[in-house]
């Protein structure tokens, strides 16, 4: 029977240790160091998200009861909480962020080979939201948001070729979805569909002129002139489909004409208005499109109740974007899995069992391919026992 190491040992075989010592040294992350190595603190806070640790105790008792297992995953002795919380505080977060992205490329590729896309058309199609992490004001007093609250924000894209987040940024509270998404710089012929947060005007004819095209909710109090009424499918719930133009922008030239879509839903019992920048996909398409929107609420619902995003391991500003980028980190090892997988997981199910499984020496693909069926039976020794004969010797 073929050995094979703990399922967790083999998942950290997906970060190559030269790469990541590439990394630790452009970041300078080991300087001043003494003993505890990135790479350590690297699995003593993956576990805290893979395994659900509540706190520094959890996760070095947690190494600590491996029973010996801790040399297959690269390191020689569980940490001491001093030691991971002194790490956490005082070295650089972009180490992960780096870490992230690296681990964003080898998902990318898997889901490029399984091509499950729900749409016809050739455009990249990305979702762009934000949400709230709420903390304590009195413990993470840098978190200004209100007087007695704190509070970040994390801004993300999703990618809808595999649902991955291929950007992602931690902001203070107070910050306007609408202000980041404006850095944020999007490849001409994508398209991105965001809520009723991002209604900027201008942002949209910014995008527009950049060749990208965008789908949204428009607000009830925006004021617009019909340029044009387009005949609507019978028996297609599309009530309306105008060519528009915004009154504050009747004179940005053709660049500024957008489309007002106006469809029945039946689930929710009422007509909902859509405004996008393509005037050529079919109006029911659109509307497919911004429900297509709903897979990063369900993305951020994963991240905040699978994994450890709601409370912190340490309280300084460093030792939380740390966390969240691990956590993040994590959320594409599980959308890796997912994608490679030929049983039908849910996302909430496959947190719970690999959770559970983490130090079991089985092989991880075996399993995540088939997780209750049960492991072969060890094969019998071979090796045939030698008969023990004691000759007897004469006496001399």
């Amino acid at each position: 029977m073929v050995r094979v190491c703990s399922m967790f040992s083999q998942i950290l075989g997906w970060f190559p240790r030269l790469e990541f010592d590439a990394a630790v040294r452009e970041h300078k992350a080991e300087r001043h160091a003494r003993g505890f190595t990135c790479w350590q603190q690297f699995v003593a806070m993956l576990f805290c998200q893979l395994g659900h640790a509540q706190s520094l105790r959890e996760i070095c008792g947690g190494l600590a009861a491996t029973e010996g297992k801790l040399r297959h995953l690269g390191i020689l002795a569980c940490p001491k909480t001093t030691t991971l919380s002194y790490a956490n505080a005082h070295r650089p977060w972009q180490l992960y962020q780096s870490l992230f992205y690296k681990m964003l490329e080898r998902c990318r590729g898997e889901a490029l080979i399984q091509g499950r896309g729900k749409f016809r058309f050739k455009h990249k199609l990305l979702s762009l939201d934000a949400s709230m992490v709420e903390l304590c004001a009195e413990s993470f007093d840098w978190a200004k948001y209100k007087q007695t609250k704190g509070a970040l924000k994390l801004h993300l894209v999703l990618d809808h070729d595999g649902y991955l987040p291929c950007y992602a940024v931690i902001t203070e509270g107070r910050t306007a979805d609408v202000t980041e998404a404006r850095k944020i710089r999007f490849q001409p012929g994508t398209l991105v569909v965001f809520d009723r947060g991002y209604s900027d005007y201008n942002w949209w004819l910014e995008l527009t002129r950049g060749g990208v095209n965008f789908v949204t909710r428009l607000k009830d109090s925006a004021s617009y002139g019909v340029v044009e009424s387009r005949p609507v499918p019978q028996g297609s719930g599309v009530l309306r489909d105008e060519v528009i133009l915004l009154v504050s922008q009747r004179e940005a030239g053709p660049e500024a004409r957008l489309r007002r879509i106006e469809v029945w839903v039946e689930e929710k019992n009422e007509s909902m208005v859509f405004v996008t920048n393509h005037l050529k996909l079919a109006a029911r398409t659109i509307a497919r499109i911004y429900k297509e929107r709903w897979q990063i609420e369900l993305f951020f619902k994963a991240l905040k109740q699978g994994l450890k995003i709601r409370t912190f391991v340490g309280t300084s500003e460093n030792a939380v974007q740390i966390q969240i980028w691990t956590a993040l980190i994590a959320m594409l090892i599980l959308k890796f899995l997912k994608l490679r997988s030929t049983f039908d997981w849910s996302l909430s199910n496959l947190i719970a069992l690999l959770r559970q499984q983490l130090f079991v020496h089985r092989d991880l693909w075996k399993w995540i391919n088939a997780p209750f069926q049960s492991p072969p039976d060890p094969e019998p020794d071979l090796q045939m026992a030698l008969p023990l004969q004691f000759a007897q010797h004469p006496a001399a």
